[in-house]
């Protein structure tokens, strides 16, 4: 274990992106449920705006863990137009499953943020944090739909991660912070001493905390 638990996980990852503290161009994105929490402390740490970055990846009918592209909840949608051709999807399908996958983020997207707009990435420093990446494979859909939002940089930002997925996913950002890439990786939540599963309870409660005062006490008060 090299974490006690996310929150100081996100303190490690922090420390390696001093350099954004108080920045004016610098947000926080976190991926819901876990990568809110590491994502809160790093937005605390450097004084700069949280929001979620809710996306999902497309699954191939029948083979769903094989993504073919990912779509956000604001309706970015990214498309691996190989595995397309090589699944032989239609127009009318991938706009079926586009449509009912979106349709559960945006009620998240609803839940999370409790009315409050997102925040805007355009022109801006934009972290990606999860908690952890195993395979990568959701994370870099989760980049490419984040990338049709013409953020000036993507920097993904995880705790911990296999040598082959941060080899990886270090080309295809364009900062890649992970203090940690152990040889020995079965899970995530073998690196904690505590990774409780997240709520999304929590996750509200992580992004209201975040909120300025005056909107924390529109909600609290």
């Amino acid at each position: 274990m090299i974490f006690a638990d996310r929150s100081d996980a996100g303190r490690q990852l922090a420390a390696a992106l001093a350099d954004l503290a108080g920045s004016h161009d610098a947000v926080v994105l976190g991926i819901p449920r876990g990568g809110v929490a590491v994502a809160a402390e790093i937005a605390r740490a450097l004084q700069v705006p949280l929001d979620v970055f809710l996306t999902r990846k497309l699954g191939v009918p029948g083979h769903e863990e094989l993504a073919f592209g990912a779509v956000a909840a604001d309706g970015i949608r990214y498309l691996d137009l190989e595995i397309v051709r090589q699944a032989g999807l239609t127009e009318a399908e991938i706009d079926r499953i586009t449509a009912d996958t979106l349709q559960l983020l945006q009620h998240r997207a609803g839940l999370y943020r409790a009315g409050r707009a997102p925040l805007r990435v355009e022109g801006r420093s934009t972290i990606l944090v999860d908690d952890g990446i195993a395979t990568g494979a959701s994370f870099y859909a989760a980049v490419q739909a984040l990338r049709q939002l013409h953020p000036a940089q993507i920097i993904a930002a995880t705790p911990v991660a296999p040598p082959s997925t941060a080899a990886w996913l270090r080309t295809h950002v364009d900062r890649f912070v992970c203090p940690h890439t152990p040889a020995m990786f079965q899970a995530v939540g073998q690196f904690y001493a505590a990774f409780p599963q997240l709520s999304d309870a929590d996750v509200m409660q992580l992004l209201a905390a975040a909120q300025p005062p005056a909107n924390r006490e529109r909600l609290f008060g």
